[in-house]
């Protein structure tokens, strides 16, 4: 655990003593920069915390936050990375700026190059400002997500201790036989009393059971229980179309479209359902001649 923390401090301390190297090679360049858009002396030396600083920032912000906080801190630090090296390279490129005596100079002969050089440069203060203020909120509300592995750990040691226990075995049950006692020899003294005679138990002869009464069978005699025939039917009267439809005519008078259905006119008249459907036909058909 001890040498883990050291090689964590290690590479921290390498980490800062790079970032601050790169920081140093890149101020001249900055703050040339700085001075050929119109900064001032202070100006142009607080110019490379500007675009640098955020830079740092942004690395910083990138190991504590997760997520989409994260991946918005990675876009930041690409941004200011490629912003930065473009402005070294025209640095590089311009040699009139290397020289601090030039209050002003352009940062590349085509006129729309220089323009787009320009509003980079001094678009970076207002942008370091914006960037870096949301980067320190998100970095302050960030709440660590729980370490899972903790959990699971813990579930496994408690599944673990339970396992290792020992399975407590009931003891077999034996049987309660209650054991008679044994007899024990005394000696009595004998008694010239003579006994009295117990009485003879005379034993009760058993009654025989008498069988159960059965029920008698009735003399009524039984209904008929199959088919009844065709004749012995109340014959229903058959109604004919013109009556099945005058009747249902009557029901369906004061019926909406909606309720005019097949199983309603079925129910209503008591008929087949086919009749139910030719009639709800009809019917619908009649309407639509009157509401034409």
């Amino acid at each position: 655990m001890n040498l883990h923390r050291k090689g964590r401090a290690a590479l921290v301390f390498a980490l800062v003593v790079v970032v601050a190297m790169a920081f140093r090679v890149s101020w001249n360049a900055l703050r040339d920069i700085a001075g050929a858009i119109g900064a001032d002396g202070t100006a142009a030396t607080l110019y490379p915390f500007v675009v640098d600083g955020l830079m740092a920032l942004a690395l910083i912000a990138t190991l504590v936050l997760s997520g989409k906080d994260r991946v918005f801190a990675l876009r930041v630090l690409a941004a200011y990375t490629i912003a930065s090296l473009v402005l070294n390279s025209v640095h590089g490129l311009v040699p009139e700026l290397h020289g601090r005596s030039v209050d002003w100079a352009r940062l590349a002969d085509w006129d729309p190059a220089n323009w787009a050089l320009v509003l980079l440069a001094t678009s970076l203060p207002v942008g370091s400002i914006y960037f870096s203020s949301d980067l320190v909120a998100k970095v302050l509300h960030h709440r660590p997500a729980p370490i899972e592995n903790a959990e699971e750990s813990t579930n496994t040691e408690r599944n673990r201790s339970r396992s290792d226990l020992a399975v407590s075995t009931p003891e077999p049950i034996t049987p309660n036989v209650t054991a008679l006692p044994r007899p024990v020899a005394v000696g009595f003294i004998k008694s010239t009393i003579p006994a009295k005679p117990l009485p003879s138990i005379e034993l009760t002869p058993a009654v025989p059971i008498g069988s159960r009464a059965v029920a008698a069978e009735s003399t009524r005699p039984r209904g008929a229980t199959g088919r009844v025939p065709d004749a012995a039917r109340t014959p229903r009267p058959k109604r004919t179309p013109d009556e099945l439809l005058d009747e249902a005519r009557k029901v369906t008078a004061d019926w909406p479209d909606t309720r005019l259905t097949a199983e309603g006119i079925r129910r209503e008249v008591r008929t087949s359902p086919a009749n139910a459907r030719t009639l709800r036909d009809t019917l619908r058909a009649e309407r639509g001649l009157q509401a034409g």
